[in-house]
């Protein structure tokens, strides 16, 4: 731990610079609680194996794998894109599995989605803890987070607003953090 105070690592399943997944692991580090927060970039290239055949594995992805590996937790947030978690997210996956060690292995993780939609990305939330078993991670299974009409719930500074995600956002944290 860095400066006595854990390593934190956000992977946000939007590329956009304001998603709201974006938005809401920055409010899960804040409720964390001290911590020293990385939010992961996972803009890598499509995986291809003949290009990692033939160039091997990108740095870029090599050095989220092993900004995973050092980290004491990890919280991942995806979108809800036509049923799913994000292709952009997927790939981060797929590419991290790739790179060298099992930086996944038996880390504390915790998932949680926000999306447009009243059901918040529950259905992505869930495919994406099925995408997680192969890499054998410690998943917190609750409470779960689906941040429904997204784009609606943070003020002016980026904080949740609404009372019920705040309290379940932050005994989340609570749960990560004492699983370290």
């Amino acid at each position: 731990m860095s400066h006595g105070f854990p390593k934190l690592v956000g992977l946000s399943g939007s590329l956009r610079n304001e998603a709201t997944n974006t938005k809401l692991l920055r409010e899960a580090a804040r409720l964390f609680g001290d911590n020293d927060y990385t939010q992961l970039d996972i803009n890598f290239p499509l995986y291809d194996a003949d290009d990692e055949a033939e160039h091997g594995v990108p740095a870029a992805v090599q050095k989220a794998a092993d900004q995973i590996a050092a980290a004491d937790a990890v919280i991942i947030s995806t979108p809800e894109y036509n049923k799913g978690p994000s292709g952009a997210l997927k790939n981060a996956l797929d590419w991290i599995s790739r790179a060298e060690g099992s930086p996944w292995n038996g880390k504390p993780v915790a998932v949680m989605s926000a999306a447009a939609g009243r059901a918040g990305g529950e259905r992505a939330q869930m495919i994406l803890r099925g995408f997680m078993v192969p890499f054998r991670p410690r998943i917190l299974q609750g409470p779960e987070i689906h941040l429904a009409d997204s784009s609606n719930q943070f003020d002016e500074n980026g904080h949740l607003t609404g009372e019920i995600y705040v309290k379940e956002l932050t005994q989340l944290m609570k749960s990560l953090r004492d699983m370290i």
